[in-house]
């Protein structure tokens, strides 16, 4: 029999999974292979989260979140909620843009996207929604993130991480290290397609009051709208707007 706390830990692993599925939900076996769980051990926590409202099946079978969590988090926003504090930048980079804007959080060796305001441009990159996960290094967010750690949190990092493994062989951990240190250089990540070809992202780094990077603020888009002199104007515009996040949060 599983020990409480493995059975903790395979819950929490099964959580993440279902949050970072599509928005319609996640067939079981996805969410075992993602949790590194045998299909029956995930079928069986599934059904008793689904007991318990912190997860549902939808009509055609797939595993969503359940209205229990919406009610957890509602309790725990008042302590840890930032998006209220953000949406207004968020918002205003969107107009500025005309791009797709968001806020992401680090949660651990992860960034979780936590606001989407659709810019003006009709043609948009559907990449980050509410709710989807990275691994750092991963996404304009993530890579962000990842590039104002310390240097030995990021070899750290990538000396166990098999990104290439899952996103390509553009994540390899040379690779990342490159655009570490370009993103260190311009103060800004920048991400040209390598999740899907031709949505580009952006991002720039926002700190709390230890000076960790602990969100970004990211654009997305076409290729053809991030042009050099246009990345130029957006990660301007992106490193005022995380400034001014900054302040804000460490009031």
């Amino acid at each position: 029999m599983d020990a409480p706390a493995d059975v903790v830990g395979r819950i929490a692993l099964l959580l993440r999974a279902v949050s970072a599925g599509e928005p319609d939900g996640t067939t079981t076996s996805s969410l075992a292979r993602q949790s590194g769980l045998a299909r029956p051990t995930a079928h069986r926590l599934l059904s008793s989260l689904a007991a318990a409202g912190l997860t549902e099946r939808s009509s055609d079978g797939h595993w969503v979140l359940g209205p229990e969590l919406f009610l957890l988090g509602t309790a725990a926003a008042a302590r840890y909620d930032v998006t209220a504090v953000a949406q207004p930048v968020v918002r205003r980079l969107s107009l500025a843009t005309g791009e797709s804007a968001f806020l992401s959080a680090r949660r651990g060796e992860e960034t979780i996207c936590l606001l989407r305001e659709d810019g003006s441009f009709p043609v948009r990159s559907h990449v980050l929604y509410e709710g989807i996960r990275f691994p750092l290094g991963v996404a304009s967010a993530g890579l962000v993130i990842l590039s104002f750690l310390g240097d030995a949190e990021v070899e750290e990092w990538l000396g166990r991480a098999d990104l290439a493994g899952t996103y390509g062989p553009a994540h390899s951990a040379d690779a990342v290290r490159e655009r570490v240190a370009s993103t260190r250089r311009r103060g800004y990540a920048v991400n040209p397609g390598l999740i899907v070809e031709g949505s580009w992202g952006m991002a720039a780094a926002v700190f709390d009051a230890e000076d960790r990077p602990q969100w970004a603020l990211s654009l997305t888009g076409i290729e053809q709208r991030f042009t050099p002199a246009r990345q130029h104007e957006m990660g301007s515009l992106l490193l005022e707007a995380a400034h001014e996040l900054t302040r804000a949060l460490r009031r």
